[in-house]
């Protein structure tokens, strides 16, 4: 017989990305049982679960030197750029000298050529705590440049640089802060040996300090790096107890609060921080406690609002987490503890979900096994989300996505087998209509997952619904479970059907 689950989603590692401002899709591995189809989806999507990096660039110099081709810098053109950043006769030479050096550490062949040179890394560091301020800058963005290398040996000749990258996360310039915290989450992503020299530095204090920041691009900056922080492989044992123990929580739920001073994309990056840590378990009950369900309920009927409003195709990116967030802390035993929040209880909750789930299903499709995983756990325990289901008139829109995928359809059957399992009541609601047609459709898969759950649909309906049983070999019912006779997954199902569907 089918019995409910709830399914964890956690992500998995894999390749680097660039991307500016926007953040990536990133994809998550179901766990669980029930969860195969999903699992199985994620590693097939095109999409992928990818840590990025972050490259900064301003634009005032970019355009100044848009007539200028970066070239490969050797091991004499380095040194002389270094010499004169420091000895030069003029400061306007010395500034000169780093943008030169920094365009040729665009190039992979530079940046190696460069960490190979003795003193070089030293020689940076100097300029970077000098008290001249377009020298530091200068410095810090070939640092920058540095950090963007996809070579863990480029990153780890970066470390003398680290501490004082973290020093001035204290700094009251809001554009040097932004620079300094994608320089070092470049850094953290690539190299353990960064990340094992920052902690006992003070980065996670660092962090809950800027945290306060009233600025916007560096908000979004810190959020990017403590992300890249909180998806180290050691994170849950040596990264995620501190952060939890810091003010970093409570800010980052402050800051995904709904309202006119919402910020996209401070409250993606956040979102995602916050999904890392849910995943990791170490003490999801504190962030329960914290409001987070409160939250995340609020920014779900915000996000159902706005894609009705705005065909900003930005808003899936902060939906993804806030979804895999509610998802999550749903299978939390604290939550049966503290009680669902009353803006996870009425009937709002599964509309805009519906709300959002259409708008993916015309924008954005690889994210409906997302929504429909989230309508999994609220429908798994409770009557109440079943009867809202019923109420709303949601079986048919339901019914619709049958036809998208095969993981999609055997997630919408596994939502409905929560709403039949909870008794008569429920079956008798969701027939007659397009239930049973819909279901005989899917006995025409060939995907063995979507029949089982098409089969254990049917298994409850029969037991429950008086008639359906009928109406099913009616219909032909019998011909349509032929198929699936001599497959070894569905052969005990299938002869279950068979007799309940007999004896009537």
């Amino acid at each position: 017989m089918w019995s409910q689950r709830q399914g964890r989603l956690r992500p998995l590692r894999c390749g680097v990305e660039e991307l500016r401002r926007r953040r990536r899709e990133q994809e998550a591995g179901a766990m669980g049982e029930g969860a195969r189809e999903v699992a199985a989806l994620r590693k097939a999507r095109r999409e992928q679960q990818l840590v990025s990096k972050r490259l900064l660039r301003d634009e005032t110099s970019e355009e100044a030197e848009e007539a200028c081709v970066a070239v490969i810098l050797g091991e004499a053109e380095i040194q002389q750029f270094l010499r004169l950043a420091q000895r030069g006769p003029e400061e306007k030479e010395r500034e000169q000298a780093l943008v030169s050096l920094r365009r040729g550490l665009q190039h992979p062949e530079t940046q190696q050529t460069f960490i190979r040179l003795e003193g070089s890394i030293r020689t940076l560091v100097g300029l970077l705590t000098s008290n001249q301020a377009l020298l530091q800058l200068g410095a810090a963005r070939c640092l920058h440049e540095l950090s963007h290398s996809e070579q863990s040996a480029v990153a780890e000749a970066c470390l003398p640089a680290t501490s004082y990258l973290l020093t001035y996360l204290s700094g009251h310039s809001a554009d040097f802060i932004e620079l300094c915290l994608y320089t070092l989450g470049n850094l953290i992503v690539e190299s353990e040996a960064v990340r094992r020299q920052l902690l006992p530095q003070g980065i996670v204090p660092a962090l809950a300090a800027c945290i306060q920041s009233p600025h916007l691009t560096v908000l979004e900056a810190l959020g990017y790096a403590l992300a890249q922080l909180l998806q180290a492989k050691e994170a849950p044992e040596k990264i995620i107890p501190s952060v939890l123990g810091s003010t970093l929580p409570q800010h980052m739920l402050q800051l995904l609060q709904p309202g006119p001073k919402l910020s996209l994309g401070v409250a993606v990056e956040f979102a995602w921080c916050l999904h890392y840590i849910i995943c990791s378990q170490v003490n999801n009950a504190l962030l329960i406690t914290h409001g987070a369900l409160s939250t995340l309920g609020l920014l779900l009927l915000d996000l159902a609002g706005a894609v009705q409003r705005t065909e900003d195709a930005g808003l899936e990116l902060l939906a993804c987490p806030v979804l895999r967030c509610l998802s999550n802390l749903l299978t939390e035993a604290a939550v049966e503890a503290v009680g669902v929040h009353p803006q996870l209880r009425d009937e709002r909750v599964v509309a805009a979900l519906f709300i959002l789930l259409d708008f993916f299903l015309q924008k954005q499709p690889s994210l409906l096994p997302e929504g429909l995983w989230l309508l999994n756990n609220l429908t798994a325990n409770s009557p109440s989300f079943c009867t809202s289901l019923l109420s709303l008139d949601l079986t048919e829109p339901l019914l619709q996505l049958l036809s998208v995928s095969n993981v999609v359809s055997g997630l919408v059957l596994t939502v409905l087998c929560n709403v039949a399992e909870k008794g008569p009541a429920y079956c008798q609601r969701l027939w007659p209509g397009p239930l049973l047609p819909s279901l005989l459709d899917t006995l025409a898969f060939s995907d063995t997952v979507v029949v089982g759950q098409s089969l254990e649909l049917l298994q409850l309906l029969f037991l429950y619904q008086p008639g359906a049983a009928q109406a099913f070999l009616q219909r032909s019912g019998l011909q349509a479970l032929q198929r699936h006779e001599e497959v070894a997954q569905l052969q005990d199902r299938v002869r279950a059907l068979q007799q309940t569907a007999l004896r009537g």
